[in-house]
Formats: structure tokens, C-alpha cells, sequence
């Protein structure tokens, strides 16, 4: 229970028929993954997105870890991404044995800088993993060109990114395989929940396997054979039949979703011009061939010290806002089992500077003026 006038990071959110759906699933007799909505679920994503196959898992982190065993990641290998990203990026490939590949990031969209990952690339690298940081693209037109020169794979962990598009694309689909997350501080939710896109054809089969513990369950079912059995090595990746139920009420809702979402961004963006106007701080920088997704909205402070002090202001007036990442190359695992391509310059500031303000569905706007006007005293009582 939230206390009276509290403005959380982020809330959960019911749009539309969860619950009906939740029961509608118990009733079914199927609460086992791949049932009705897991398959309303795919099938919604792939016509609204454009893409060519998509599975539901039960995280991200699962979507990931499926991507690499689909690439075929192993012992040695090295698999190309940013430090500025959530430790499931990395912990999917290095579960593998393969070794993370840090390349910094850009100062304006905090993506990783597509400019220094050709100089990353060795023997041994496998893959390129670009994350679209609170829903901003990367520059996949490069990072593509990049890895067919190279004969690499794209995975896209879009995790942050349903929704938002790169030159009119679903960011997601632009890579051979694509992770989205459906976790409760997403657009979209599902409580946890994640998906696989598969834009590779060749890689469906084998992805319905390894999504089915390394079995041919799924052809069993469609009756391509008269029974299944491990073929090969997989884990247990579907989701429950009521995490699908609550997903597909959310999707159903998407375009209202994205409306609010987008509204809120644009109007920290708007109404905190004049402070970045000044100097005192930075906004999102979205390119021009980007349609961000209103999934997150971050300022970027002068010094290590003003992010502290503004995140203690802000929580002394019921106002919680955070900051992230710790760069993974500067964690004890990511110094153990990874290793740094150049410096991580951007990376290491931005991580000491950047705060998160509120941004969920069900933010009023008297509560995001209320943070508004809070930055605007911080800065006028300094």
C-alpha cells in the first residue's frame, strides 16, 4: 500500500479485460504454456510488428538465453555489446562460456557507439548485440552493414523497445533475432514475460525446440509426428497461460498505451527544456529516424554529486526516482569474465550522472507536474 501523496518509480497497470481473460484461462483447462492467448499473444505481435516468427517466454531473460544457444554462442567465443545495459544482456551469452565484449556507448543516445565496434571484432566474435536504450534506437543501418561484412549475427535486446520504431520499423525485427520484455516496468506487461523474434526463418524450427526443453513437443502437437522426444538442448522457456492471459488484455490496448506513454515523455520533455536550455541538465536526444516509445524518461546531471543530492530532494518530498546502470564492465563479474574494447569514457559518466523520473500508465498529470516543479525548486534552491 502506497502512502498518501507517495509518487513510485513505477505501478503496475490493468487496462482492459486481465482478469476476465485470467478466468477465461482457468476455465480453459489449460494454464500450461502454449495455449489460446499464448497464440493470440504471437499472433498479434507478428502482424502488428512485422515480424516473421515470435515465440513468448517467460522473460527477456529467457528470450536471450535462447537467442544465443539459436546462434550456436560457445566456449571462447566473444559476443559484441554496450556496459550500459541490464546484466541479462551479458549473463545469457557468458552462460554459454562465450565472453562479453564491451563497446562503449554514445554520448547523445546512450546506444553503444556503432563507430567502435568494428575494432572490437576478432576471430572469435560471434555476434553483436545492440540494446535500444529507453526505447531509442541504435544505428542499425551501420550495426547491419557491420555484421554482414563480418558474417555476425544481430540480436537485438530490445527489451526496453516494443513499440518504437527505426525508420519505420518495429525495433525488434531488425536484427536476425529480437528480445522483448514484458516485466511489470515495461509498456506493456505481463508481470514478468518476455518474447523471442525470429527473423531468420531457418532459425524457427530450432527455436521451438529449444523452447520446448529440447524436444519436438511442438511438432507432436500439430501432428508432424506420432510422438515427441529430446532431440535436442533446450530448457523450459513458455510462459504460463495466465501471464499470456494479462499480456494479450495489454496488447489489445496497445495504441492507447503508446499515447500515454508518448504524452508523458513529451511533456518532461517540454515543460524541462528551459532547465536544459540553462545548462543544468540534459535530456533524451532522439534522432530523427527514431519514434521512441515513451517507455522511460532520464535527465543526465552535471556531477555524480548533483545526481545524489537531486535523488534525495526528490525522495524527501514522496518522490522516487532512480538511477541506473552500473556498468557491467565495472562489476565483479564483468571484470572477471568480460573485457573492455577501448574505453568505457561515456559509459562511466553517464552511469554517475543520469537519474530516472516516474513514468507509468497511471502517472496524472498533477503528479508529473508535481516532479516538474520539484526539479525546477532543486535547481532554483542551488
Amino acid at each position: 500500500m502506497l502512502r498518501p501523496g507517495y509518487i513510485p518509480f513505477n505501478l503496475p497497470s490493468m487496462v482492459g479485460r486481465e482478469l476476465e481473460y485470467i478466468v477465461e484461462a482457468v476455465r480453459g483447462g489449460h494454464l500450461a504454456g502454449d495455449g489460446v492467448f499464448t497464440r493470440r499473444c504471437q499472433q498479434w505481435l507478428e502482424q502488428h510488428c512485422g515480424a516473421h516468427k515470435v515465440l513468448l517466454t517467460h522473460s527477456c531473460t529467457a528470450a536471450l538465453e535462447m537467442a544465443a544457444l539459436l546462434c550456436g554462442v560457445g566456449e571462447g567465443d566473444e559476443v559484441i555489446m554496450p556496459s550500459f545495459t541490464f546484466v541479462s544482456t551479458a549473463n545469457a551469452f557468458v552462460l554459454r562460456g562465450a565472453r562479453p565484449v564491451f563497446v562503449d556507448i554514445r554520448a547523445d543516445t546512450l546506444n553503444i557507439d556503432e563507430r567502435q565496434i568494428e575494432e572490437a571484432i576478432t576471430e572469435r566474435t560471434r555476434a553483436i548485440v545492440p540494446v535500444h536504450y529507453a526505447g531509442v534506437a541504435c544505428d542499425m543501418t551501420a550495426i547491419g552493414a557491420i555484421a554482414r561484412r563480418h558474417g555476425l549475427r544481430v540480436i537485438e535486446d530490445a527489451a526496453q523497445a516494443l513499440g518504437a520504431t527505426y525508420r519505420g520499423r518495429d525495433l525488434g525485427t531488425l536484427g536476425d533475432l529480437g528480445c522483448w520484455s514484458f516485466h511489470e516496468t515495461k509498456n506493456f506487461i505481463s508481470g514478468e514475460g518476455g518474447a523471442l523474434v525470429i527473423q531468420d526463418p531457418e532459425l524457427v524450427e530450432r527455436a521451438e525446440i529449444v523452447r520446448e526443453k529440447g524436444t519436438n513437443r511442438t511438432k507432436f502437437f500439430r501432428g508432424q509426428v506420432d510422438k515427441y522426444t529430446w532431440v535436442d538442448v533446450g530448457s523450459s522457456y513458455l510462459p504460463s497461460e495466465l501471464v499470456a492471459a494479462y499480456l494479450f488484455a495489454q496488447l489489445e490496448q496497445a495504441e492507447e498505451i503508446l499515447a500515454k506513454r508518448k504524452a508523458i515523455f513529451a511533456r518532461y520533455q517540454d515543460e524541462l527544456a528551459p532547465l536544459e536550455r540553462a545548462g543544468l541538465l540534459r535530456l533524451p536526444a532522439v534522432p530523427s529516424d527514431c519514434v521512441p516509445n515513451g517507455h522511460l524518461f532520464y535527465v543526465i546531471l552535471e556531477t555524480e554529486s548533483e545526481r545524489d543530492a537531486l535523488l534525495a530532494y526528490l525522495e524527501s518530498f514522496g518522490v522516487n526516482a532512480v538511477f541506473h546502470y552500473v556498468p557491467l564492465h565495472d562489476s565483479p563479474v564483468g571484470q572477471r569474465v568480460g573485457r573492455c574494447a577501448g574505453e568505457m569514457t561515456n559509459t562511466m559518466s553517464i552511469a554517475r550522472r543520469l537519474i530516472r523520473l516516474p513514468c507509468y500508465l497511471e502517472l496524472t498529470d498533477e503528479q508529473q507536474y508535481r516532479v516538474i516543479d520539484l526539479l525546477r525548486r532543486f535547481f532554483e534552491s542551488r
